[in-house]
This record gives structure tokens, sequence and C-alpha cells, in this order.
């Protein structure tokens, strides 16, 4: 496997957290602070996987706009985006280019 044991549990906490799973969220947070992850390094999964889950929010709502005539705002241009901007480019999800798939 690619990833290590310890990255494969902070995937874990995002996906429980994009899930909806809270047995899986509990679960997978204290396996990381078993494994030593600080807190300020699960809150970062913490957020980065509470932007991801705003995306398709956002989707809907545009897309709702765009049905009813408006022009939709899209979530790079109104500062909502799930990639962290370390690693923000044209081809990202988050990027007016990403957006038009």
């Amino acid at each position: 496997m690619a990833l290590t044991k310890r990255e494969r549990e902070m995937v874990a906490v995002g996906a429980s957290i994009a899930g909806n799973c809270i047995p899986c969220l509990e679960v997978h947070y204290l396996k990381c602070v078993e494994m030593g992850f600080t807190k300020d390094e699960i809150e970062e999964a913490f957020i980065l996987a509470k932007k991801v889950k705003e995306v398709p929010n956002k989707r809907i709502y545009e897309t709702a706009d765009w049905l009813n005539g408006n022009k939709p705002v899209l979530a790079a241009d109104a500062g909502g985006s799930c990639c962290p901007e370390d690693i923000l480019s044209e081809n990202s999800c988050c990027s007016p280019k990403g957006n038009k798939k």
C-alpha cells in the first residue's frame, strides 16, 4: 500500500466527516490521537473535510440559480475552496477552470 497507517487513519477521519458517520469519526479520531497526531493536525483534517463537504451544497445552489436564469457564483470565485491554497492550481477542483466539467 502506498499510504502509511498514519496517513490512512487521517484519511479515515475526513471520510467519516464526509460520510456523516459519527461512530466512524469517534473511532478514527481516537486512533489518530493514539498514533500521536496533534490536535492541530487533526483540526486541519477537520477543516479540509468540512470544506470538501461544502462543495456539493454550493453546487446545488449554483444550479438552482442557473436554472432560474441567474448567473451562478462559482465556489472558487466566492472564496469557497476545498483545496488548500498551497495545492490550488488551475487544474484543481476548486478553480474556475476545474469547475467546468
